[in-house]
């Protein structure tokens, strides 16, 4: 009997061995890349509506001037920043040059950190309603767009995506709830995003994820500002094939999707593309063992993106991207609050510094959708409010912490 059950106990071993393996080790060639059902842009654009939308605006405003939290300690951390300065001066350059980790660093950090004080000045006006503000953001978007003609070296998309970013976040505030931007500094404003930004971006990028997915997000962004819709849905479908080959999901099957276009086929390419991972569960991303910072920024587009999208009529959360969304918040949280690294993970350790990128995602899927999210809510919570990287991700505890609008 001892034997028998022995045997079984065997059999049941090896049985469960296999079935993790397989995740690991499967045929040579990945999962067919389903075509995903691309979301139209809408007949008519919603303004604002970049990232936040003006119900949105009025729920933040209404909560500071209440003294509410956490979103009045959010906005005090704003208005103490150096991005919220009436006295910055703008310091726009015509050709701005980024190589490797901004090695050159010509106008790289200046536009940057010029785009997001743009983004601010927008915030604090539309909550302050005070105008000198407003005229602030201005006098940024007029500066930059009077100058730059151009991105170059080996980081120009990226650059690219980084600022483009944030410009249109600002634009789309200022120019629908403003009366004081004339036509003429919209048009050279329209122009240089439509001239100098997109032809950079809008094709995308074979590099690392977080690249295509913050250059789909810059160009989505810009397409909403120029009300053009050919390149929403272009920009669109770019970021629904890319979403997919970053974040992990065993319905996928053995391997991860493949961005179109890659030219990733086989076992090898797809392993040595996942930072050497060769084992696969739910939320895993592309760039986790190459550091959470990176992975942060790929997190944190596909979440922008989708707000955006939800703001302009098609709401992503529901499906597949809101479920590979919270997946992959929820796997990178519990490493980042500490939870031990099996073996199998990267090696047995990982480079934590997620950034402050939880707070859009978290509030769509767990504040909205009413999903779970315990570890995602804790970092979360632990990390309020929720500041800026000084790259193109800025005050989301303002913006969405249980906001639901």
């Amino acid at each position: 009997m001892f034997a028998a059950a022995r045997s079984r106990l065997k059999a049941l071993t090896v049985i469960a061995t296999m079935s993790l393996l397989a995740v690991a080790f499967a045929p040579s060639a990945p999962a067919a890349v389903a075509a995903p059902a691309m979301p139209s842009a809408p007949a008519v654009f919603a303004h604002p509506g970049v990232l936040v939308s003006r119900a949105q605006l009025d729920f933040i405003r209404t909560q500071v001037k209440a003294g509410a939290q956490p979103w009045t300690n959010a906005y005090n951390q704003m208005m103490g920043s150096s991005y919220a300065s009436l006295n910055r001066t703008p310091t726009p350059y015509a050709t701005v040059e980024c190589g490797p980790y901004s090695n050159p660093n010509i106008g790289c950090t200046n536009e940057r950190e010029d785009a997001i004080a743009a983004y601010t000045d927008a915030l604090a006006w539309y909550i302050t309603q005070d105008a000198r503000y407003a005229q602030k953001a201005i006098a940024l978007m007029d500066a930059w767009s009077g100058k730059l003609k151009s991105h170059t070296n080996s980081n120009a998309p990226l650059q690219t995506g980084w600022a483009g970013s944030s410009w249109p976040r600002a634009a789309e505030i200022i120019r629908y709830t403003y009366t004081g931007w004339s036509a003429s500094s919209i048009t050279n404003f329209s122009n240089m995003l439509r001239n100098v930004y997109l032809p950079e971006i809008i094709n995308g990028s074979n590099s690392n994820g977080n690249w295509e997915l913050v250059m789909m997000e810059a160009a989505v962004g810009i397409s909403v500002f120029l009300d053009d819709k050919t390149d929403y849905d272009k920009a669109m479908t770019k970021y629904l094939g890319r979403v997919p080959a970053y974040v992990y999901l065993t319905t996928d099957g053995s391997y991860p999707k493949a961005a179109p276009g890659s030219g990733l086929n086989t076992k090898a390419q797809i392993v040595s593309y996942w930072q050497g991972q060769s084992t696969f569960v739910n939320g895993l991303t592309q760039e986790t063992c190459r550091d959470f910072v990176h992975t942060g920024y790929g997190i944190a587009s596909i979440a922008d993106v989708a707000e955006t999208s939800r703001i302009q009529g098609t709401d992503l959360y529901p499906g597949d991207i809101g479920t590979r969304l919270r997946f992959a918040l929820g796997f990178q949280s519990q490493y980042e609050l500490g939870a031990a690294v099996p073996s199998w993970l990267c090696g047995g350790s990982v480079k934590k510094g997620l950034g402050p990128i939880t707070e859009v995602g978290f509030n769509a899927m767990s504040t909205r959708l009413g999903n779970v999210m315990t570890n995602t809510q804790t970092l979360t919570q632990n990390d309020r409010p929720e500041g800026t990287n000084a790259l193109f991700v800025a005050w989301q505890t303002l913006t969405h912490a249980n906001n639901p609008n």
